[in-house]
């Protein structure tokens, strides 16, 4: 299924072959770990295409002890040791690929807060021109995540970002011999009312060719922002 997805992308794809460079930062939270497994297959589709995955958390709003309560301290270990972004540096990107969990239909409360605090770097127009891409879980098969997607390229749009989906050309999202996620509007995983399960080779296939068509797009428009806004 990969395979045949990069060759989809190869033919169909006129970003590929251009050598320009881009910063592509993936910008998540995760509480157990399926959104960190989508970010790492991502960051895997964007290095694909040749750019570096600069992979960043959002600042942490539960206390630990709600975090040990909820099951999940033994991840947070490990997840908390990715750096934390702030809203300027985010600006420093040519792509943004944001990852976040489902919450009854919209982002988690950790993104929100951050992406509330975004209001400095609106007012300069830094993320105006950039790409602007999400993926996301939710605990069963209809549990809101395209209103999740959908709900945050809102934002994006109000940033002036450019929105990059996950194309039909990523042929896995037509598939009906199983159960996944992923949609036009982005990958998407089912991680089970506890948490069981986590993404099919499927939905990992979907994130990593969203991750490379992301960065092809951005490389391709890297350092012409300021003539799309002149």
């Amino acid at each position: 299924l990969r395979s045949e997805s990069i060759s989809v992308c190869a033919i169909n794809n006129p970003l590929s072959g251009n050598n320009m460079s881009a910063r592509v930062f993936i910008v998540y939270y995760s509480l157990y770990g399926h959104v960190h497994a989508m970010a790492q297959a991502v960051a895997e589709g964007v290095r694909d295409a040749g750019l570096e995955a600069e992979l960043f958390r959002v600042p942490e709003t539960l206390p630990d002890e709600v975090i040990e309560k909820m099951g999940a301290k033994s991840f947070q270990k490990e997840f908390q040791k990715l750096p934390v972004i702030t809203p300027d540096e985010l600006a420093k990107a040519d792509a943004i690929i944001f990852g976040t969990p489902t919450r009854f239909g919209n982002m988690s409360s950790q993104m929100r807060s951050f992406l509330d605090a975004t209001g400095g770097i609106w007012s300069r127009g830094a993320l105006a021109g950039k790409v602007g891409s999400v993926f996301t879980s939710s605990g069963t098969q209809h549990g809101g995540q395209e209103s999740t997607i959908l709900s945050m390229h809102i934002t994006l749009l109000h940033h002036g970002m450019i929105i990059a989906g996950l194309p039909y050309t990523f042929a896995g999202q037509t598939t009906m011999d199983e159960i996944t996620g992923c949609s036009p509007y982005g990958a998407s995983t089912i991680a089970g009312g506890s948490g069981e399960r986590f993404p099919s080779a499927n939905e990992l296939a979907g994130a990593r060719y969203q991750g490379r068509y992301v960065a092809r797009i951005a490389r391709q428009l890297a350092g012409k922002q300021n003539e799309f806004l002149s």
